[in-house]
């Protein structure tokens, strides 16, 4: 079971995975909600698009931009249930665990924290 640090770690080696970073207007969106309502919504997004054990749009349910937590997803290899299954051995075909919701949720937030700290770099 890695972390959350060395699961970011292991991203940056991705040349696809790292190249993503928030835009200047999600991070206003993230300094004007607060990381309390992005974590909430995080979290809704996650439950909605990627908990359900079938997805009629698996590996294509998740945007590349329009809110961060979206880029959060795709620079965290959590965009969909295939990448969930390649980079953290999630099994397919099977609901998500609450503890899984919730590790998906620490580990896009600390992206996204880390993003507006690093200011994208």
């Amino acid at each position: 079971m890695q972390t959350i640090d060395e699961a970011l770690k292991k991203l940056q080696k991705s040349k696809f995975r790292s190249g993503f970073h928030l835009s200047e207007k999600e991070r206003l969106y993230v300094r004007e909600k607060g990381m309390e309502v992005i974590r909430e919504h995080c979290r809704e997004i996650i439950k909605k698009r990627l908990a359900p054990a079938n997805s009629l749009n698996d590996g294509k349910q998740t945007p590349m931009k329009g809110h961060p937590v979206f880029r959060a997803q795709h620079a965290c290899a959590c965009c969909c249930r295939g990448c969930l299954n390649k980079w953290y051995n999630v099994p397919l075909n099977r609901e998500l665990t609450n503890a899984q919701i919730e590790k998906i949720v620490n580990l896009l937030t600390a992206w996204i924290e880390n993003e507006m700290k690093n200011n994208g770099k």
